[in-house]
C-alpha cells in the first residue's frame, strides 16, 4: 500500500533507471528527485527537471538528502538543505554536460578542453565544500573560487550571468532592482578578471583603504662550495641600493664544513619571511644581500696562523640577487620560483664593508669570481595581507620554523598591540694606533649588554634571526687592519624594564697568530642607552671615545668608567672630572657606531617626553602644547594613550589657559591617525573613548572650541585650523558624547538641559558656516567641503543622547542650509551629494521615524540637479541607496508614505533624465566620436534600475493618487508619452547585456504591471472625444516591443529555464497581448486611426509561437477588415498591408504551418458571420495559400537544397504575386531574387530572362519612379534604360548575343528619337559586336527539358508546374536529375519515353521564340500503385526561361 513519506522527501539518483516496469519513471544519473510516496522497495514521485510527470522508482537507486518541505500535500515544493552554492552547482553541471559535447562536435577543440578543466575543478571544489572539513575562511575562498569558475563557464557557453550576493545566487524578489544591477555588475567585473586570468583576491585587497603589506618568503635549498672545510654562518638581508643601506634585519644561517646545518633539527626549515613590504619598497632598487663569514684560522690555507684550537669569524664572500625584475613576477605569478646566487670573494679586505655595493655595481676588479660551480641555491615567494592573514593561510609555513624577519624601523601600517623594543646597533669603523707593532692588529670587538648594577644582560645580542640570542657579541676580524670598517647589524631586544640604566661596553682586542693565539685586551668604548632628560640614544651615528686598558684591568665597578664621557658630546655633561689613574683616553683613538631604536614604549623625543612628564615644567605648558606638532607620527601613536591622558588633564589643570591649544593638539592628532600609516590605531583610539577616557567636564570646552570655531569661520582669512577641527569632527563629536555620559552617570543626569541648547547652538553654527556665500572665498569653499564630509559621521554619536526624531531634525536642519546647485561649483557640488549619500547610507536613515523626516530635503537636493542635469552619476548612487533601504524596510513597517514622497519627487524628473540620457547616447553612437561620461551605457543603467526601483515599490493606491493628481490632461498626455517612450527606449536599446536575464525579466515585469495600471487611464482620458492618436499609437508600439523582445520568447530557453520562468512570472507575452487587446477593443470607431500603420506589428505579435498569443491576436485583423469595410466598403488597405508584411516577417523567420490553419481557421470562423464574407473568404484563402508557399520557400532556402529546387520556389512564389494576387511590388521583388539566384550560379542567360520580366512592366516614359530596392528615384525611361544596360550585358556573358540583340535595337530607336548620339553609336557598336560573336566565336550546343510535375505525391511547390532544365544526354542521368525533385524515383527500374510531334507550348517574349525546337515526352510515376503522372521535357536550344 503506498503511503505519503515524512521525512524521505528529497534523493539524487546512484544509478540510472529506465523505467521498464508499468508507470516507471525514466531516471537518468545525477538528476534529483521528489519523493511522494513508498511502498515496498518502491518510490512514487517525480524527476526536479519534469515535476509534471509522475512514475515508480526503485528505492535503492536513490540516495537521500535532507530538504526543507514547505505547502505539504498535492502542491508540496522541496529545496534541499544543502548550501544553496552547491545545489546550483550541481545543475550548473548538468547544464554545462550537453553543451560541452557539443563543443567537441563543433570543433571548439581549445574551449572544450579549457571547460573540462574548469567543470573537475568544480567538481573538486564542490567536493571540499561538501566535505565539512573546512575553516570559515577556508570554504569562503572555495566559495570564491567556486563561483569566479561558474561565472567564467556561463559566459563562455553563452548561458546567463548569475547576479550573487556573498556567493549565493540573489533573490530578485527579496532586493531592490538598483541593488540587483549592482551585482549584475558585480558579477560581470568578476567574470572578466577571470577571463583575464587575474586574481579576484586582488580586487578585495583594493576595497581595503589602508596599504596592504607584502612579505618575501626564502628558503635555503643547498649551499655548495669547494675549499671553505670550515663552519660558515650565511646572513640574508635586504638591501636598497638607491639609499645605500640595510632595510631589513639578518636572517642567520649556520651551517657545518660539509654544508649541512649545524643543527640537525633545521633540516629542511632554513626559511625566513622578511615583512612588512610596502608598494614602495617592492617598486625600489632591492637586492638580497648574502654575507658569508667563515669561522675557523686566521688565514684560509696557512696553518701556521693561530693555532688550530682557536677560531676566528672571518669575513668570506658575499653573494647578491637583484629584485627589482625578481618582484614583478613574483607578484604575477605567486609562486615559489627558484634562484642561484654565485658567491664572491673580496679581493682586498679593507673593503670588505661594501663588497655587495661593488658586486651590484659590478666593479669586478675588486672582487674575484669563483672558477667552480659554487655558490648557493634559494626560493624565493611574495605573500600578501597583514600578518595574522599570513599565519592563518600558511599554517604549515609557521610550524616549520620559518624566521620572522622584520623590517628596519615601522612598517607603513603600525597595528595596535605591535609591541617593539627593538635597537638595532651597527658597527661602522674604528681607527686605533699600532701600539708599537711592526705590523697591524687583528681586532677584534666584544660588545656587552649591562645593567645599571653592572649585570651583563642575557640573551639581548642577536646576530640574526633563525638563530637564539647571545649574551655578548664577537666581530668578524680583518686581517692586519688598525682601521677596520665592518658594516655588521646587532639586533638588541632589551626588556623595557631593563633600558633605563643600561649601556653597551665595546671591548678591542688584539688577536696574535702566533702559537698561543692570545686575544689581548687594548681598549674599550661604552654609551648608555638612555640620557639623563629620559630620551634614549639617538638614531645617528655616534663617535665613541676609546679609553685604554689591559688584561688586568677590571670591569667589576663599572661605576669607574660611567663617569667618564662617552663621546664628544657628553662631555658637556660631564666638565669636570679628575683624571682616571685605571682608564686614560686615548686621544687618538675613535670608534664609531650607528642606532636605530624601533620601540613601541621608549622614544627618543624630547617635546613629547617633556608633554608626558608636563608637571615638571608648569612654566613651559604652552610651550610644551605648541610643539606637540613638531612630534614625529610614531612617536605619537605609540604613546597615544598617555598623551591623551596628559592631554585631558591639563584641560582639567586649567580650561581658559589651555582650552584653546589642548584642543588643537587633539585635532592634530586626530588628523593624523586619519593618515593610512596609521589607520589600524583607530580601533585603539575608539577603545580608548570607551573605556579609558575620563574627562567628564571636557564636553564643555570642546564644544565652546568648535562653536567658536565655525563662528569665526566668516571673519578668517586663513582657516587651516577650522578646517583641521572639521575634519576631525568624528572623533571631537565621541568624546563630547562620552564626557557628557560620564558626568550625567556621576551626576544623576545634571545639567541636562545646558548640555542639549549647547548641541542645538553647536548644529546652529554648523548651518551658519554651511550658508556662508563662497563665490568669493576659496578657503571658505575648503571649509564648507571639510565640514559636510565630516558631518554624515556625528550622527552615529548623537543617537545615545537624543531620540532619532531630535538627531533627524538637527540633519535636515543642517541639509536645508544649504545653498541651491545654482550658486555652487562643481567641486562643492560633489562634495554636497557625497554628504548627502553618506547620510543616506549612516544608521539613522534605517529608522522609519528619520526617513519621513529626511526624506523631503535629500529629494529636494536630488531633485534639483537631476533637473539641471548635474553630477548624474553621484545622484544615482543616493538614489540606489535610498530604494535599497526602502525595499529591505517594506517587509517589515508600511512604507506606503515614504514611496509616495519618491514617486511626487523623482518620478517625472526621472523619466526626463533617462530621455536625455538615451537621446544623448544614441546621438553618441550615431557620430561614433567623443565619449561624453553622462551618457555610458553604465549611467543608463543606474537610472532605468532607478525608475524601475521606484515602479516596483508603487502599489495601486500610488498609480491612482498619480494618475488622479494630473492638473490637466495635457499633463496626464506628456506623462504618458514620456514613460512609454522610456519603456520603448529600454526594449530597443542594449541598456542590459543579452546575458543580464534576471534582470531583462525582473524590468518586463516591472514594465507589464504599469501598463496594467496606466491602462485605464489611456481609455478614460483618450479614447471617444478626446482621442488621441499619438498617446494610443505609443502605447500599442510598446506592447508590440514588448511581446517580440528576445528576453521572453521562452520557446528557445531550455527547459529548466524555461519551468523556472514561468513558475516565477507566468508568460508575460500573453499577459501584455490580453491588455492591448483589451485597449484594442475599447478603440470602437477609433480603430481605423490604425490602418494599416498597426497591421505589420500586430501581424509580428500574432506570429510569436505561442499559441495563446495566437488565439488573442488573430481576430484582431478581423476587425480591421470590418472597419475599413464599414469606411470605404473594401478592406484593400488590410489585404495591400497584410501580404507585404507577412511576407518580409515569414521571410526573417516568423511563422510555421500550425500558424497558417490557425489563422485560416478563426479569421473564417469570424467572416462567416458577415455581410462581406464572400470576399474576406476569397482574402483569407489567398493569404493561407500565400503563406504556405512563403513558408516552402522559406524552408528551401534555408536548408541544403538543390539550387533547382530554390529556383523553382521562387518561381512559384513570384507567378503565385502575379497571376493570383496581382501584387506587382512583390512580384518584381522576387524577380530580382529569382535573379540573384541565378547570378550566384554563374547563369547570366537565365539571369537576364529574368529581369526581361521587370522591363516588360516598364515604358518608355517620363513618369517619376520613388526609390525601389536598390533602383534610386528616378523617371521610368531612365530605369527602364538602366535594366537594358543590364540585361543586354548578361546576355553578352552567357554568350547568347541572338538575344541581345533585339534589345541593342530597340535601346537605339530610343537613343535616336533623343538625338543622343553618342549612346547610339556606344550601342550599335554593341550591335555589331555582338553579330560578330556568332560568327566568330564556337559555343557549346546547349541542351533543355521542359519539366512537368503532375500528382499529389510531388511536393507542393511542384504540382501542376512545368520548367526549363538543363540536361544530360543519358537517359540515366537524366533519372538522377529528376530524382532531386522525387526521393520516390530512386525506387522505379525503368522510365520509358516517345518523341512528340513538334510543339511551342510556353510562352517566350515575341522575337526571342527559340528557331528548333524539339520535343521528348517522360512517363514518370511516382508510387507503383497509383495513376502515372506525366512530364513533359522540351528541349530548346539557346534558352532558359521558367514560367
Amino acid at each position: 500500500m503506498w503511503t505519503p513519506t515524512e521525512e524521505e522527501k528529497y534523493g539524487v539518483v546512484i544509478c540510472s533507471f529506465r523505467g521498464s516496469v508499468p508507470q516507471g519513471l525514466t531516471l537518468e544519473l545525477g538528476e534529483a528527485v521528489h519523493i511522494l510516496e513508498k511502498c515496498e522497495g518502491w518510490y512514487r514521485g517525480a524527476s526536479i527537471k519534469n515535476p509534471n510527470i509522475k512514475g515508480i522508482f526503485p528505492v535503492n537507486i536513490i540516495h537521500l538528502k535532507k530538504a526543507t518541505v514547505s505547502n505539504r500535500g498535492q502542491y508540496e515544493t522541496v529545496v534541499p538543505a544543502e548550501d544553496p552554492l552547491v545545489t546550483e552547482v550541481t545543475s550548473t553541471l548538468q547544464e554545462w554536460a550537453s553543451l560541452w559535447k557539443q563543443l567537441y562536435v563543433k570543433h571548439k577543440v581549445d574551449l572544450f578542453y579549457k571547460l573540462r578543466h574548469v567543470m573537475n575543478e568544480v567538481i573538486d571544489l564542490r567536493r571540499q565544500l561538501l566535505s565539512g572539513h573546512l575553516t570559515q575562511d577556508q570554504v569562503r575562498e572555495v566559495k570564491r573560487h567556486l563561483t569566479v569558475r561558474l561565472d567564467w563557464g556561463n559566459e563562455h557557453l553563452g548561458l546567463d550571468l548569475v547576479p550573487r550576493k556573498e556567493f549565493v545566487a540573489a533573490d530578485s524578489d527579496q532586493i531592490s532592482v538598483s541593488d540587483l544591477y549592482k551585482m549584475h555588475l558585480s558579477s560581470r567585473h568578476s567574470v572578466q578578471q577571470s577571463t583575464n586570468q587575474a586574481d579576484t583576491l586582488r580586487q578585495r585587497h583594493k576595497e581595503s583603504r589602508a596599504p596592504v603589506p607584502h612579505h618575501l618568503l626564502l628558503n635555503l635549498k643547498s649551499f655548495t662550495h669547494t675549499n671553505i672545510g670550515e663552519d660558515v654562518d650565511l646572513f640574508f638581508s635586504l638591501y636598497d641600493m638607491r639609499e645605500a643601506r640595510q632595510i631589513s634585519e639578518r636572517f642567520m644561517v649556520r651551517l657545518n664544513k660539509n654544508g649541512g646545518p649545524k643543527n640537525p633539527e633545521k633540516l629542511e626549515r632554513l626559511c625566513a619571511l622578511f615583512t612588512d613590504l610596502s608598494s614602495k619598497d617592492v617598486k625600489r632598487d632591492l637586492h638580497l644581500v648574502v654575507h658569508v663569514i667563515r669561522i675557523g684560522r686566521m688565514l684560509l690555507n696557512d696553518s701556521r696562523k693561530g693555532p688550530p684550537h682557536v677560531h676566528y669569524r672571518r669575513p668570506y664572500g658575499c653573494a647578491v640577487l637583484s629584485l627589482g625584475e625578481v618582484l614583478p613576477v613574483l607578484c604575477e605569478h605567486r609562486d615559489e620560483k627558484d634562484f642561484v646566487l654565485k658567491v664572491y670573494m673580496c679581493n682586498n679586505e679593507n673593503e670588505w664593508y661594501q663588497t655587495h655595493e661593488n658586486i651590484i655595481r659590478k666593479t669586478s676588479t675588486k672582487y674575484s669570481t669563483p672558477s667552480s660551480n659554487y655558490g648557493l641555491m634559494v626560493s624565493l615567494q611574495l605573500l600578501r595581507g597583514d600578518m595574522e592573514q599570513i599565519r592563518r593561510e600558511n599554517q604549515l609555513l609557521f610550524n616549520r620554523g620559518a624566521a620572522v624577519t622584520r623590517k628596519l624601523g615601522f612598517p607603513d601600517v603600525i597595528l595596535p598591540g605591535d609591541i617593539r623594543n627593538d635597537l638595532y646597533v651597527t658597527l661602522e669603523r674604528g681607527d686605533f694606533e699600532r701600539g708599537g707593532k711592526s705590523v697591524q692588529k687583528n681586532i677584534e670587538v666584544t660588545m656587552h649588554v649591562l645593567y645599571a648594577d653592572g649585570e651583563n644582560l642575557r640573551d639581548c645580542v642577536s646576530l640574526g634571526t633563525g638563530e637564539p640570542p647571545r649574551t655578548q657579541y664577537h666581530s668578524f676580524v680583518l686581517y692586519h687592519n688598525n682601521s677596520p670598517r665592518w658594516g655588521e647589524l646587532i639586533k638588541l631586544p632589551i626588556p623595557i624594564d631593563r633600558f633605563r640604566g643600561s649601556h653597551l661596553r665595546f671591548e678591542f682586542r688584539h688577536c696574535s697568530t702566533k702559537d698561543k693565539g692570545e686575544k689581548k685586551l687594548f681598549g674599550f668604548s661604552f654609551t648608555p642607552l638612555m640620557r639623563d632628560d629620559g630620551t634614549t640614544l639617538s638614531d645617528d651615528i655616534h663617535e665613541l671615545y676609546v679609553y685604554k686598558c689591559d688584561e688586568n684591568s677590571t670591569f667589576n665597578n663599572h661605576a669607574l668608567y660611567l663617569g667618564l664621557p662617552c663621546c664628544k658630546d657628553d662631555m658637556s655633561g660631564c666638565p669636570n672630572i679628575p683624571s682616571s689613574l685605571i682608564f686614560q683616553r686615548s686621544a687618538k683613538e675613535t670608534f664609531c657606531i650607528s642606532t636605530q631604536l624601533s620601540s613601541t614604549k621608549l622614544t627618543q623625543n624630547v617635546d613629547l617626553l617633556a608633554l608626558l612628564k608636563w608637571k615638571a615644567y608648569p612654566d613651559r605648558i604652552l610651550d610644551i602644547l605648541g610643539r606637540l606638532r613638531h612630534v614625529n607620527g610614531e612617536e605619537i601613536v605609540k604613546f597615544l594613550q598617555d598623551i591623551l591622558d596628559t592631554l585631558f588633564v591639563i584641560l582639567d589643570e586649567n580650561t581658559e589657559k589651555y582650552g584653546l591649544l589642548v584642543f588643537q593638539s587633539l585635532v592634530f592628532i586626530i588628523n593624523l591617525l586619519r593618515d593610512s600609516k596609521y589607520y589600524h590605531f583607530r580601533p585603539v583610539l575608539d577603545s580608548y573613548i570607551q573605556k579609558h577616557f575620563a574627562g567628564a567636564l571636557a564636553y564643555r570646552e570642546l564644544i565652546r572650541c568648535l562653536k567658536w570655531y565655525m563662528d569665526r569661520s566668516a571673519d578668517l582669512v586663513r582657516q587651516d585650523h577650522i578646517q583641521e577641527a572639521m575634519r576631525a569632527l568624528e572623533i571631537l563629536f565621541k568624546f563630547i558624547i562620552q564626557s557628557r555620559l560620564l558626568f550625567a552617570r556621576s551626576t544623576a543626569g545634571l545639567d541636562e538641559e545646558p548640555f542639549r541648547c549647547s548641541i542645538h547652538e553647536l548644529f546652529q553654527s554648523m548651518r551658519f558656516v554651511l550658508s556662508l556665500d563662497t563665490r568669493s572665498s576659496d578657503t571658505l569653499l575648503f571649509t564648507q567641503a571639510a565640514l559636510l564630509s565630516s558631518f554624515p559621521a556625528i550622527f552615529e554619536e548623537l543617537l545615545p543622547m537624543f531620540s532619532v526624531a531630535e538627531v533627524a531634525e538637527f540633519v535636515r536642519g543642517t541639509l536645508s542650509s544649504l545653498p541651491s546647485t545654482l550658486h555652487l561649483g562643481q567641486s562643492m557640488d560633489v562634495v554636497k551629494l557625497q554628504s548627502i549619500g553618506r547620510t543616506v547610507d549612516c544608521r539613522l536613515f534605517s529608522y522609519p521615524e528619520a526617513r519621513r523626516i529626511l526624506l523631503p530635503v535629500v529629494l529636494h537636493h536630488i531633485h534639483l540637479h537631476l533637473r539641471q542635469q548635474k553630477e548624474l552619476l553621484v545622484c544615482s548612487g543616493i538614489l540606489s541607496s535610498i530604494f535599497s533601504i526602502i525595499k529591505s524596510s517594506s517587509t517589515e513597517v508600511d512604507v506606503g508614505e515614504e514611496v509616495q514622497m519618491l514617486q511626487e519627487s523623482l518620478l517625472d524628473v526621472l523619466l526626463q533624465t533617462l530621455l536625455i540620457i538615451m537621446s544623448k547616447s544614441q546621438a553618441q553612437e550615431a557620430a561614433r566620436g567623443q565619449r561624453c561620461p553622462q551618457c555610458t551605457a553604465e549611467i543608463t543603467g543606474e537610472y532605468v534600475s532607478c525608475l524601475l526601483s521606484l515602479l516596483r515599490l508603487m502599489s495601486d493606491t500610488h498609480y491612482q493618487h498619480l494618475l488622479h493628481n494630473f492638473q490637466s490632461k495635457e499633463e496626464l498626455k506628456e506623462f504618458l508619452l514620456k514613460i512609454f517612450c522610456v519603456f520603448r527606449n529600454l526594449l530597443k536599446l542594449s541598456v542590459f547585456p543579452p546575458d543580464w536575464t534576471v534582470m531583462r525579466l525582473l524590468a518586463s515585469n516591472v514594465i507589464v504591471t504599469t501598463v496594467q495600471y496606466v491602462s485605464p487611464a489611456v481609455h478614460k482620458n483618450f479614447c471617444d472625444g478626446d482621442f488621441d492618436f499619438k498617446v494610443w499609437n505609443s502605447y500599442f508600439s510598446l506592447a508590440v516591443l514588448f511581446i517580440n523582445q528576445p528576453s521572453l520568447q521562452l520557446e528557445n530557453f531550455a527547459a529548466a529555464k524555461r519551468r523556472r520562468i514561468l513558475d516565477k512570472y507566468g508568460d508575460m507575452r500573453v499577459m501584455m497581448t490580453y491588455e492591448l487587446f483589451n485597449m484594442w477593443q475599447n478603440l470602437g470607431e477609433h480603430k481605423y486611426h490604425f490602418i494599416p500603420g498597426m497591421i505589420g506589428p500586430f501581424l509580428g505579435v500574432s506570429l510569436v509561437p505561442q499559441p495563446e498569443v495566437r488565439n488573442i491576436m488573430i481576430p484582431i485583423f478581423h476587425d480591421m477588415m470590418d472597419c475599413e469595410q464599414r469606411r470605404n466598403g473594401n478592406f484593400k488597405q488590410v489585404e495591400a498591408e497584410l501580404i507585404d508584411k507577412l511576407d518580409s516577417l515569414v521571410s526573417e523567420g516568423k511563422g510555421d504551418e500550425n500558424y497558417r490553419e490557425l489563422f485560416s481557421l478563426l479569421l473564417l470562423e469570424k467572416i462567416e458571420q458577415e455581410t462581406w464574407r464572400e470576399p474576406g473568404a476569397s482574402f483569407v484563402t489567398s493569404v493561407t495559400r500565400l503563406m504556405e508557399r512563403l513558408l516552402d520557400y522559406r524552408d528551401c532556402m534555408k536548408g541544403e537544397e538543390p539550387e533547382n529546387k530554390k529556383l523553382g520556389c521562387t518561381v512559384n512564389l513570384m507567378n503565385f504575386y502575379k497571376s493570383e494576387i496581382n501584387k506587382e511590388e512583390m512580384f518584381i521583388r522576387y524577380i530580382h531574387k529569382l535573379c540573384d539566384l541565378h547570378l550566384q550560379a554563374e547563369s547570366y542567360t537565365e539571369a537576364a530572362f529574368t529581369l526581361l520580366l521587370y522591363w516588360e512592366l516598364l515604358q518608355w516614359e517620363e513618369r517619376p519612379l520613388r526609390e525601389f530596392l536598390h533602383y534610386p528615384a528616378q523617371s521610368e525611361w531612365q530605369r527602364k534604360e538602366g535594366l537594358s544596360r543590364k540585361i543586354i550585358h548578361y546576355f553578352n556573358k552567357g554568350k547568347c548575343w541572338e538575344f541581345g540583340i533585339p534589345l541593342c535595337r530597340e535601346l537605339a530607336a530610343q537613343y535616336e528619337k533623343l538625338y543622343d548620339y553618342q549612346s547610339l553609336s556606344w550601342i550599335l557598336k554593341m550591335e555589331a559586336s555582338y553579330y560578330d560573336h556568332i560568327m566568330d566565336q564556337q559555343r557549346l550546343e546547349p541542351e533543355f527539358f521542359r519539366v512537368g510535375f503532375y500528382g499529389k505525391k510531388f511536393p507542393f511547390f511542384l504540382r501542376v508546374r512545368a520548367f526549363v532544365s538543363l540536361s544530360c544526354r543519358m537517359l540515366g542521368t537524366s533519372h538522377v536529375l529528376l530524382a532531386q525533385y522525387l526521393p520516390q524515383l530512386h525506387g522505379i527500374p525503368t522510365i520509358p519515353f516517345v518523341c512528340l510531334p513538334q510543339s511551342t507550348s510556353y510562352p517566350v517574349p515575341q522575337g526571342l521564340r527559340p528557331p528548333y525546337p524539339q520535343f521528348v515526352s517522360y512517363i514518370i510515376s511516382s508510387a507503383t500503385h497509383e495513376p502515372i503522372n506525366i512530364g513533359y521535357m522540351e528541349v530548346t536550344e539557346n534558352v532558359s526561361c521558367e514560367t
